[in-house]
């Protein structure tokens, strides 16, 4: 991609039956030109798509697109989107864009695609993961990870398309289930609006001169190894230790995203190998120290969001279950009848401690989970904060608890966002919060 002009990306904001939503400028339609302003719904109907509102309907056929008279001074809103889908924070938002809206039928189910500029999307993305207030250095080297990741994400669509290669991320047998969760759920669009990709929430987060400063003044900047960009990772907490891609996604190494331990030479933190049992129990049950082990309130504000604050214990963290609680939670999470549990018996580790193969045994059933975000999405009415943890038995007063240990939040490949944003806090700058992070890669402009 290297000397082309930037690049438009397509992002997948909300599916329904029916999706209201608020034109402001005047919209032109593909069809004939039609200008249209205020608000209508998109429905399906008979294999088709409507738009409609209280004065008349309009029968476009499986696609609608929007395109915005004047980008900078039209703007359209999405009711009603749900955010932080199938996580603790789940809520539905009105929500505004600029650029392109586009609508599209698939399986009786209508989608809003917003078609953008990559740096305008970036703009968007660094307010709705972060504060729009974080400091100068988090923001850039936020904004070189977002757009690495970004069009990363295009290079590998275009080559597994040329390669014509059926891409799984689910392998079950009678006695191991294992699955991953990537973007390549997505057909219709490069990338979804959600945590499953990236935060976009369009202008509906408030931005700063400093956003919008971090984005250009970095414009084009991407991470590079090789000749190839980088599928530039990142996760709220990573616990003290980051995590390698192939033990989160696909078995697919990239040497720079390594085990990091997230602290300066200066701070003497071991590392160990947390792959080993016995030194993951010992590391999560210590708080080593790590730049993202902070309680500092104003830092932690530049990368938790308002709903994001609502959670406090992510560093070290635990949860107690029940074990008939347990059984009824598995059971829901995952569809399988294990009847009791009567045991979590951890069977591999990544290079950080989480969890990547785990044994889920009761008194029907025993089968064998993972990888992390399976293992999260099993033993939580959303997820666990992520998978490093252990598991301790307890039996009190007659009663068997399960109480699980754990350390961080996310998947700690990659970027950890709060040790970045006390690095920043710290005075490094953000190329050096990059190379910490991701060992032996480069900066280059593309375009």
């Amino acid at each position: 991609m290297t000397g082309k002009n930037e690049p438009e990306i397509s992002v997948g904001i909300v599916s329904g039956s029916g999706l209201t939503f608020t034109l402001h400028g005047d919209y032109l339609t593909a069809e004939g030109g039609r200008k249209l302003t205020g608000r209508y719904t998109a429905v399906a109907e008979n294999d088709r798509l409507l738009l409609k509102n209280e004065a008349e309907v309009i029968r476009p056929g499986d696609e609608i697109i929007l395109t915005p008279s004047a980008f900078g001074s039209c703007s359209f809103t999405l009711h009603a989107v749900t955010i932080g889908v199938n996580f603790h924070w789940q809520r539905n938002e009105d929500q505004t864009f600029r650029g392109i809206l586009k609508f599209i039928l698939r399986g009786g189910q209508v989608t809003a695609v917003n078609v953008l500029p990559v740096e305008e999307y970036l703009v968007s993305v660094i307010s709705s993961e972060m504060s729009a207030t974080s400091s100068g250095e988090l923001l850039r080297a936020h904004a070189v990870i977002s757009r690495s990741w970004l069009l990363a994400q295009i290079d590998k669509t275009l080559r597994l398309s040329n390669a014509g290669e059926k891409y799984r991320t689910s392998f079950v047998t009678d006695t191991e289930i294992t699955r991953w969760y990537d973007r390549e759920d997505h057909r219709d669009f490069d990338v979804c609006a959600d945590d499953h990709c990236q935060r976009y929430q369009g202008i509906t987060r408030s931005t700063t001169k400093a956003v919008e400063e971090a984005v250009h003044g970095t414009g084009g900047e991407v991470l590079m190894y090789s000749d190839f960009i980088c599928d530039a990772r990142y996760s709220k907490c990573c616990g003290g230790a980051a995590e390698l891609f192939e033990n989160v996604w696909e078995p697919v190494n990239h040497p720079y995203l390594r085990k990091v331990i997230d602290a300066g030479s200066e701070a003497g933190t071991p590392d160990i190998d947390l792959t080993d049992e016995k030194n993951a129990v010992e590391w999560i049950s210590g708080k080593p120290e790590a730049f993202c082990n902070t309680s500092d309130r104003q830092i932690l504000s530049q990368v938790l969001n308002n709903y994001d604050q609502e959670t406090h214990d992510f560093y070290r963290w635990s949860v107690t279950c029940q074990q008939d609680e347990l059984s009824d939670l598995v059971r829901e999470r995952t569809g399988i009848d294990f009847g009791r549990i009567t045991s979590l018996e951890p069977l591999a580790r990544g290079t950080s401690g989480r969890l990547i193969r785990l044994r889920i045994t009761g008194e029907k059933k025993s089968m064998v989970i993972g990888k992390e975000l399976e293992i999260r999405k099993a033993l939580s009415k959303s997820h666990l904060y992520s998978s490093a943890f252990y598991v301790e038995k307890v039996e009190d007063q007659g009663e068997t608890l399960f109480v699980l240990h754990g350390a961080g939040w996310g998947h700690g490949v990659g970027l950890c966002q709060i040790g970045a944003a006390v690095m920043g806090a710290s005075g490094y700058t953000y190329r050096q919060i990059l190379f910490h992070y991701f060992v032996d890669a480069e900066i280059k402009k593309l375009y």
